[in-house]
Parts: C-alpha cells; structure tokens; sequence
C-alpha cells in the first residue's frame, strides 16, 4: 500500500491537495467541499474552453475523471486501520450534453459503511457499486457513472516483520 493511502488528511488539506493536483488542474476539475466526516463530497467540473469536445459540450473524459477516487477515499476515512480500498471499476453512462458548469455529489451513508463492515468481517473481499450522478447548473443529469470498489480487511501476514 502505498504511503498517502496510509494517512489521514484532514479534510481541508485533502481538498487543497486535489485542487492542486495537476491532472484536475488541467480537466477543470474543483472539488468544492468535503466535509469534516469524510461522508459527503462536491466536485465541479467547469465548462471552459480547454475541456470541450468537437461539438462544444463537456468532454466525456473529463466527467468521468471528476468522479474517480472519491468513494474510495470517503471510504478510506470512515473504515478502521488495516482496511484496502481501491477503485476496482468504473461505468459511465452519458444522459445529455452538458453544456454548462457540472456537479458531482458524493454521499456516503451509515448503512454503506455497516453494509462494508458486515461484509468484510471475516477478511472477505467486498466489491460494491455505487453510483452518482453528475448533474448541470439547473440540476439536469448529464451523466450516471457507477464506482465499483474493492475492500478487504488486510490479513496480519500483511505486516512487515518486527512490525
């Protein structure tokens, strides 16, 4: 596992972190909020010129990127120590054209974490799909990508010796 999955950022620093992160820099990518408990994340993706397609609306890519490590990492703060998480799997299904500022916003419920916990109780690999939808500035679906996570409570044999 690599080292930043081992820590924990607080929420504000993370957020600065991702808006500074060159590849949403680029997308016109800004993540607007994530709140103090990790449950619940805004993303806008502007509508500039560097980010249109052919036909002048968002560029397919850049939607899909907006919404990729963020149920992984909501997720990541609220398990306990010793948990895995991983993006596993994308879908994006396209709606509309969006022509306008788009919004993607993340929730993550009690019942998503205890359905997680339950499920990974005994070192099982779990793989959920939760979707989201991104919407446009007057609240019209642009696009619905479903995330599939990996989660697995790390075995003890995972730990370095003499640790």
């Amino acid at each position: 596992m690599g080292l930043l999955a081992k820590l924990r950022f607080p929420p504000g620093a993370l957020r600065l972190g991702m808006n500074l992160w060159p590849p949403f820099v680029g997308a016109g990518i800004h993540v607007l909020e994530i709140a103090p408990d990790y449950r619940h994340v805004i993303v806008r993706l502007r509508h500039g010129l560097l980010n249109r397609n052919y036909f002048g609306t968002q560029y397919g890519g850049s939607l899909f990127s907006m919404t990729d490590p963020f149920y992984a990492l909501m997720l990541l703060h609220n398990l306990p120590r010793g948990y895995r998480v991983w993006d596993r799997a994308s879908r994006i299904e396209f709606k509309t054209p969006g022509r306008s500022n788009v919004f993607a916003r993340f929730e993550l419920t009690d019942a998503m974490i205890a359905e997680v916990l339950a499920a990974t109780a005994g070192g099982e690999k779990y793989e959920p799909t939760w979707p989201v939808d991104i919407v446009d500035d007057a609240g019209t679906v642009v696009a619905t990508v479903e995330k599939t996570l990996y989660i697995r409570l790390a075995p003890p044999s995972d730990k370095l010796p003499g640790s």
